[in-house]
């Protein structure tokens, strides 16, 4: 298959398609508003035998498990640090557990041989021709492309360009979530400690040699600038007032943290994933912000879009066609355990008593472990004919 292919984002999804595609003839060039590839991140999990297969055809399972972080388990404590509930390490890290930053660095590395990418900048516009693509960058730069796919997120600006406004696809869940980096918490156990009231919640957790911390509080939409650190940290620090425990402290790194990270837990719902030579990707199309598998389910979806595509000897139609088909119930299964985060991590009153008590029990736990498992794994993965060539056969040729 011979095509050139914008994807834009260079997270997730947008590598893992950009690797499938390049190794199988494509023209591929990758646009990333952000000047470098993107670093920190809470860690992201993978679950399951879907998920695996994937991973081990990409070429980079084995790596990934060199660099996982073991999975961190959750110990949810009082005022004073008393432990109320523990949760083992699978239940959120699942088989593999990584950070995000490194699961982006693995993908840019294994891609970057057969795509061309392009840092600090962004599509500006588009407009569609019968043959192509006409592709403006916001550096005023023009180009044409075959095929265009936005693999950029939740607040996917493709999605915008081409299907309208964000308020029409992305609904909040009701809660805000946010993480930042803490550099001198000594004494940290194993695992993360996690201290909520009604509706709020906050933990502190290993990162690497240092510690993360993480928060979550029940709240209507705000409005705010995603593009102002400032205002977002008076809004986190004001919805964690009077938390207790560690909280004064995890604010007070807060303060100069460089790398926070704020946004609303919120799930995107759009029907179809794709209009003329134009396809949503990974959270763009279906995500959920928090706890709906979605980088599982990106690499998933990037596998089975290059795969239609080669299949479709780049008839776009036909294969944007399969790829949400054989995608779709398979991705909304999944995305559905975003409605649920908010509320577990930081219910109200009954809910959390609720949650302590239930998740004691070995058995009930073991179950929903399987459930989850099992829910990654709910999808008739099909073969298809990819070449992915290893870096060092790369270089030898």
């Amino acid at each position: 298959m011979r095509a050139r292919v914008l994807i834009s984002g260079a997270s997730v999804a947008g590598p893992a398609l950009a690797g499938w595609l390049g190794r199988c003839g494509c023209e591929v060039t990758v646009v990333e508003i952000a000047p470098a590839p993107r670093g920190g991140g809470a860690a992201v999990d993978f679950r399951g035998e879907v998920h695996r297969t994937v991973l081990e055809r990409m070429g980079v399972l084995e790596e990934l498990r060199r660099l996982q972080t073991g999975g961190s388990p959750m110990t949810f404590v009082d005022n004073r640090g008393r432990p109320l509930l523990h949760l083992p390490a699978e239940f959120a890290g699942g088989d593999l557990e990584v950070l995000r930053s490194d699961l982006s660095r693995v993908l840019h590395n294994h891609s970057a041989d057969v795509a061309e990418y392009v840092f600090g900048d962004h599509i500006a516009h588009l407009v569609e021709a019968d043959d192509g693509v006409e592709v403006t960058f916001a550096s005023g730069a023009r180009r044409s492309f075959d095929l265009v796919v936005g693999a950029d997120g939740v607040h996917s600006g493709v999605r915008r360009l081409v299907f309208g406004p964000e308020e029409r696809f992305v609904r909040h869940l009701g809660y805000y979530v946010a993480t930042w980096a803490v550099p001198d918490f000594p004494d940290l156990p194993g695992g993360a400690l996690c201290h909520g009231a009604p509706g709020r919640m906050i933990s502190v957790g290993p990162d690497n040699d240092a510690a993360s911390a993480f928060a979550i509080f029940r709240s209507p939409r705000l409005d705010y600038d995603r593009h102002d650190p400032e205002q977002q940290r008076a809004l986190i620090a004001g919805a964690l007032a009077g938390l207790g425990w560690e909280t004064p402290r995890l604010l007070t790194a807060l303060d100069s943290a460089p790398d926070l990270y704020f946004d609303s837990i919120s799930r995107v719902d759009i029907t179809p994933w794709s209009r003329g030579r134009v396809a949503l990707l990974g959270d763009a199309a279906c995500g959920a912000t928090l706890g709906g598998m979605g980088t599982g389910t990106a690499v998933v979806a990037a596998y089975v879009l290059a795969g239609e595509l080669v299949a479709a000897n780049g008839d776009h139609a036909t294969a944007f066609r399969r790829y949400e088909s054989r995608m779709r119930d398979y991705a909304r299964a999944c995305q559905k355990g975003g409605d649920r985060t908010g509320k577990f991590l930081a219910p109200g009153r009954i809910g959390s008593w609720l949650r302590n008590r239930l998740l004691s029990n070995e058995v009930l736990l073991n179950w929903m472990l399987r459930q989850g498992e099992d829910l990654s794994s709910a999808i008739d993965l099909p073969h298809y004919d990819l070449t992915f060539v290893a870096e060092s056969d790369a270089e030898r040729r």
